[in-house]
């Protein structure tokens, strides 16, 4: 002191040895936990990311490292979804070449030329790695679907090409040159075959936005596949397929023959039968094709199938006022109903805000949930069955003061809109008043939509702020900057951090803040001293130069096109389709009144579901033209090709 005393810390204060403020509660089963991210980098392989993060956390626990009381499992693996592409692809590859081995053998009835097409399979397959890697192209559930698409294309292509040189074969044709002749007889056709398929699917490439995103590397690898088949197809078979020659056939082949004989005997009866028939044919095809046109006008499309993989999002908003303390109260309350349903695996909880990788974002009366169901051989009811079971508990639970919106996760990464929901319709306009009485204008109409559920919009989610208003003037007077004012708030409500204290090795912030008792209220905070009382002056309170009030602000104010929206969501019910959702929700809606200045327009899965119907209309007449095209420069015909589209 200024008189030479001493004053002691623990007179003035008091030291408090804790942790900072809770503002969110995680919990993993019931059980405080820690949310751990770890993510890829873009060029790392997902498999070998997550098979090295499980080697990891197994040599911490060898190592003692990780005490054995702590139970460590995954809340979310995209590394599964890779595996099971992986694992289904190779399966259809592998069944499919085992189909195909057992056709041919069952027509040509000879195990060396069914084991052409087992040696030819692989090798396309090959090939159409080395093609899919001048494309930059990785395996993931994209290409892995293209891959297993081309191998049928494959087969098609061996078998006609082996077919023709066996059934030159069994006429006599037995020499190399015969060979040649027959395997020349079909590669028009082959050439022809493959072009009019990259013709049909490689304009599809031009598709832009999120489907053209989805569907690139599909198309691709397609492509890759085709163009490989074709190459195995005119080099490979012809040269192995000339070595084979035709050999005694047994009792069973002669039966198998002359089954196939007798089918193609009634095939050629019943053309020359519908052949005295020639218009009434395609009159018919062509009215069956009428008959289904209203099919594909109805609007029943979907953007993206629903996925049943068991994992559901559960979302808590709570009143702007509550606490943390009682929003996590009605929080355990719906963990609770969740954790004692049998068909719930594991369940992990954020309150108090959200966790999304390596960013938090606190708010008091939020809260999220991740529900992971047994796998469904092991349930006797669907994702959405089960939603609506809890939701059904939940309302008997008559929970006051929340809001529980429930969906089942989609695939991660594949986002329509500002949302995770399926449905997005935007307002946009000046006013943000405005924008919020017609977001709940839309509200309430869309309410009678029966496909949707979980009904928000943006502006819904408010958050209650303390407005400081400084009287500038009495600051001036008193000398006291605005600074001043900051930082005297800053000390009540957060504290200042001022130094370290280090011990054993570790440091710990030292932060300087008034008793929580004392800023419990409005009040309290009025009464906060900033300059105490000296010579001639009086103490200056808080109170004395700042308003305080306690308002509502929007959680978040949106633009779009730097125009600010309000965004009315709502998640598509399992079994509906997504077209007709939207056409009912658009009738709906037009019925309202925007005032000059505002606009609607939707920007969810239905706007890119539109913009890829409008786009891939265009690109299939590109596609039928290109066809024709090589069609008819393959024929030197303009009727064929006609005939055949």
């Amino acid at each position: 002191m200024s008189d030479g005393s001493r004053v002691s810390l623990d007179e003035v204060a008091t030291i408090l040895d804790t942790h900072k403020d809770e503002r969110l509660r995680i919990r993993a089963n019931g059980i405080p936990a820690l949310q751990l991210s770890i993510q890829s980098q873009p060029d790392a392989n997902t498999i070998a990311v997550a098979d090295h993060v499980q080697a990891r956390l197994q040599w911490l626990r060898d190592q003692r490292l990780i005490p054995d009381d702590i139970e460590i499992y995954a809340v979310s693996d995209q590394s599964i979804y890779v595996r099971q592409a992986l694992s289904n692809s190779v399966l259809a590859v592998v069944s499919g070449a085992l189909l195909a081995m057992s056709v041919v053998y069952l027509f040509l009835g000879n195990i060396r030329r069914t084991l052409i097409i087992g040696s030819a399979i692989p090798i396309a397959v090959m090939v159409t790695f080395v093609l899919m890697g001048f494309g930059n192209l990785t395996l993931n559930i994209m290409t892995l679907g293209g891959l297993a698409l081309g191998v049928g294309m494959l087969v098609d292509n061996t078998i006609v090409m082996l077919e023709n040189i066996y059934r030159h074969q069994k006429e006599g044709e037995a020499s190399l040159e015969d060979a040649e002749n027959a395997a020349a007889e079909v590669n028009s056709a082959i050439l022809a075959s493959t072009s009019t398929n990259l013709a049909a699917i490689l304009p599809f490439l031009f598709v832009g936005g999120l489907v053209g995103l989805l569907f690139r590397e599909l198309i691709i690898t397609i492509s890759a596949a085709v163009v490989a088949s074709m190459i195995i197809a005119l080099t490979l078979v012809p040269a192995l397929s000339s070595r084979v020659l035709v050999q005694k056939t047994s009792r069973f082949r002669h039966l198998v023959d002359n089954t196939i004989a007798s089918l193609q005997t009634g095939y050629g009866w019943c053309i020359a039968k519908v052949l005295k028939f020639r218009w009434p044919v395609p009159l018919l095809f062509i009215s069956l094709l009428a008959l289904s046109a209203p099919t594909f006008l109805s609007g029943a499309q979907t953007f993206l199938p629903s996925m049943d993989n068991g994992e559901v999002d559960i979302r808590v908003i709570g009143d702007p006022d509550i606490t943390l303390d009682e929003m996590d109260q009605r929080v355990q309350i719906i963990e609770s109903l969740v954790r004692q349903d049998p068909t719930v695996s594991s369940l992990f909880v954020v309150s108090g805000g959200f966790v999304w990788g390596r960013t938090a974002r606190e708010a008091a009366n939020q809260a999220s949930m991740t529900v992971q169901l047994l796998p469904m051989a092991e349930r006797q009811m669907s994702s959405q069955q089960w939603i609506n079971r809890i939701n059904q508990q939940i309302a008997e639970e008559q929970l006051a003061g929340v809001q529980i919106r429930m969906r089942p996760r989609g695939i991660r990464g594949i986002r329509t809109s500002t949302s995770d929901d399926d449905i997005s319709i935007r307002f946009q306009g000046p006013d943000l008043e405005v924008l919020d009485q017609l977001a709940v204008e839309a509200v309430e109409r869309m309410r009678a939509v029966s496909g949707i559920q979980n009904l928000a919009y943006s502006s819904e989610e408010q958050v209650l702020e303390l407005d400081f208003r400084v009287d500038r003037d009495r600051a001036s007077a008193l000398g006291i900057h605005v600074q001043d004012v900051n930082a005297a708030l800053m000390m009540a409500l957060e504290g200042r951090v001022v130094t370290d204290f280090y011990e054993g090795g570790r440091g710990f912030d030292i932060r300087v803040r008034l008793p929580q008792q004392l800023t419990q209220a409005v009040q309290d905070l009025e009464s906060v001293k900033l300059f105490p009382s000296t010579q001639g002056s009086q103490p200056v309170y808080l109170g004395d130069l700042v308003s305080i009030e306690l308002t509502r602000s929007p959680g978040s104010i949106r633009r779009d096109s730097q125009m600010r929206i309000v965004e009315v969501t709502a998640s598509l019910v399992s079994g509906f389709p997504l077209g007709q959702v939207l056409e009912e929700i658009d009738t709906l809606l037009s019925e309202m009144n925007l005032p000059s200045g505002y606009t609607r327009f939707e920007g969810g899965a239905g706007q890119a579901l539109q913009e890829g119907q409008r786009l891939t209309g265009i690109l299939l007449l590109l596609a039928l033209f290109l066809v024709f095209v090589v069609m008819a420069v393959q024929y030197e015909s303009l009727r064929n090709p006609l005939v055949i589209i």
